[in-house]
């Protein structure tokens, strides 16, 4: 499996705070069946001023240490990329690294307040060649009240990246509902750990990978975490990977069961 959203460099966000947890995350995610990971530090002006150059800086000096301990993980770069103006002009200048040097961006909406213009500034990546992929949408505080806008980015050729740990409950009631709707209603195209620890956010992603198969079947459930994320690190065009499937009655469907939760979780 690829893991294609992780913050396992060491001190370069709230990830992983120093190498020791970086080294065992590492083992973690080895020992659950993934073979590669993309490093995603945030890009967050004013919080966390990463940049392209430091982030293969850190992966470079990551990727000597795993080898050195006998850790067969391959690293690929990326970001965790906060909602900013020009970002297709900081991928242009190479300050924002896509990822591993593709078309596809990580693309990081604020957590508790819809952005003004988020979709028209979506669509302006898209026209400059940029696929973003959409993080943790079923994360967000305000996706009760914008699931439909986050139909039609897929619609228009957004992807959307669902949190593993989401889908397995990990994350609560709230996310597993919204990411079983994004995943049994065929609008996600990977699934990711968003990893940052090894207890609290761990790099698991096979559980998620069975999860999704009740919902979507085992091959779609393969393409969640293998087939695309491959497609992404080798820059192949959306249209060349599998499409998005028609959607499974699995999904919680019903608006009164989402009132249900919202009064009971």
């Amino acid at each position: 499996m690829l893991d294609l959203h992780c913050h396992m460099l060491p001190a370069i966000d709230d990830g992983a705070p120093d190498l020791a947890t970086s080294l065992e995350m590492a083992r973690m995610a080895h020992a659950d069946g993934i073979r590669t990971v993309a490093c995603t530090p945030h890009i967050y002006p004013g919080l966390y001023e990463n940049n392209a150059t430091g982030i293969r800086a850190a992966i470079a000096a990551l990727q000597a240490e795993l080898d050195a301990a006998g850790i067969d993980l391959e690293l690929v770069e990326g970001a965790d990329v906060h909602l900013d103006t020009d970002l297709a002009g900081a991928i242009r200048d190479d300050r924002v690294p896509t990822l591993a040097g593709s078309r596809y961006l990580l693309l990081e909406p604020p957590h508790h307040v819809a952005p003004p213009g988020f979709e028209q500034r979506v669509f302006e990546l898209m026209t400059a060649g940029i696929t973003p992929v959409i993080t943790h949408p079923e994360r967000l505080s305000w996706v009760e009240d914008h699931y439909e806008l986050f139909m039609r980015l897929v619609d228009r050729g957004a992807w959307m990246q669902i949190t593993a740990g989401a889908l397995t409950g990990r994350h609560g009631r709230r996310p597993k509902y919204w990411a079983e709707r994004f995943v049994g209603e065929g609008k996600t195209h990977i699934l990711a750990t968003d990893a940052h620890d090894t207890r609290r956010r761990p790099p698991f992603l096979a559980e998620a990978r069975e999860a999704a198969a009740a919902l979507v079947g085992a091959a779609e459930a393969d393409h969640l975490v293998v087939t695309r994320p491959a497609g992404i690190v080798a820059n192949d065009a959306p249209d060349a990977l599998p499409p998005l499937p028609a959607g499974a009655t699995q999904a919680p469907k019903a608006a009164g069961f989402w009132h249900w939760l919202r009064g009971t979780a």
